[in-house]
């Protein structure tokens, strides 16, 4: 194996949108969330990595009036959860009265056990600035922050939001968005048909996605609300990916993870051609090659490399070759 990491070699601002898992999922019901962090303990093992996020939910999943105990629980389960298990909270807004107490309360007790801190309704770099202070006040100094994009205000700052050294991820929210322009958009660009033909949607989606790309972090893409179709949750999920830039998506049901998981994986003869191809880059210490009849370079590499981190990201088995590279042993998966 060459003793340089290709992920080292290859650097650039791109890479950062493929350091996640492609799936989140979220809920905020106690029983819910005890299922999907069992579910996620299965999939890892099934998969031999963890293969989606579980984020547990403070904003709609504690009742009001009970956020503090709400705070308690979400910090219970994280601390509860499997060492290997990779597991985020979903906080209150920063305008809301218990954002405070939330990060308090769980970035205090919890956050060396926790991936991420999602922060939700983000409007601006101020807001960012206000979750940082936050969490570095809980002792969390090291915890990224994951922050919901849901305003056409928010939309226009995204670009300065992703630049934030602190941000890992910007995810968009469909409803909110929606609702903010007042009747504007019909109820339509809600639903999964909708969200991907109405121009304003589908603008604040390519900006977020593009302000993502800009600064090296993962653009992550909205919930479908229809967890029973889900055929058209793959289709989405597929024309997030596929389409328009997105490397990373919500699941809302424990039904969407897999679905989500098939539309982001690449094929097997894309996985096949980018290790073969990354071998001999390998082999030519990493100078131009010829590769079934074409000329690659480190520009052309770097996009094959990303295939194989989305393979090991969506659970794909990778070929022998390659799997070191990823912390996996030969042979080891089926």
């Amino acid at each position: 194996m060459a003793s340089i990491h290709p992920r080292h070699i290859l650097q650039g601002a791109q890479a950062g949108a493929f350091a996640l898992p492609v799936c989140d999922h979220y809920s905020g019901v106690e029983e819910r969330m005890k299922k999907s962090l069992a579910l996620q303990a299965e999939m890892t093992e099934e998969f031999g990595t963890c293969v989606f996020d579980v984020t547990l939910d403070c904003e709609d999943g504690a009742p009001v009036g009970g956020e503090g105990e709400h705070a308690l629980l979400v910090t219970e389960l994280a601390l509860a959860a499997a060492l290997e298990a990779r597991v985020a909270v979903r906080v209150h807004p920063v305008d809301h009265a218990a954002f405070d107490a939330d990060v308090a309360t769980i970035a205090r007790r919890a956050g060396q056990r926790l991936t991420h801190l999602m922060v939700p309704k983000v409007e601006s770099v101020a807001d960012v600035q206000r979750a940082v202070a936050a969490l570095d006040a809980a002792g969390a100094h090291s915890l990224p922050l994951h922050v919901l994009i849901e305003s056409p205000a928010a939309v226009h700052r995204a670009f300065d939001i992703a630049a934030h050294p602190r941000v890992q991820s910007l995810s968009f929210g469909l409803m909110d968005f929606v609702s903010a322009h007042g009747g504007a958009i019909p109820a339509d660009g809600m639903s999964v048909a909708g969200q991907f033909s109405h121009p304003l949607v589908l603008r604040a989606k390519l900006a977020i996605a593009s302000a993502c790309h800009a600064h090296g972090k993962v653009p992550s893409h909205c919930v479908v609300t229809e967890f029973k179709d889900l055929q058209a949750l793959q289709q989405a999920a597929k024309t997030a990916s596929r389409e328009l830039g997105y490397t990373r998506m919500w699941s809302i049901h424990p039904d969407q993870i897999r679905p989500i998981l098939a539309a982001f994986a690449p094929s097997r003869s894309e996985v096949d051609t980018a290790a073969a191809l990354i071998d001999s880059a390998i082999a030519a210490g990493w100078a131009p090659v010829q590769f079934e009849g074409r000329l690659h370079d480190r520009a052309s590499y770097r996009y094959y490399w990303q295939v194989l981190e989305r393979a090991h990201h969506t659970g794909l088995p990778l070929p022998d070759a390659m799997r070191p590279y990823f912390n996996e042993p030969v042979a080891a998966r089926h």
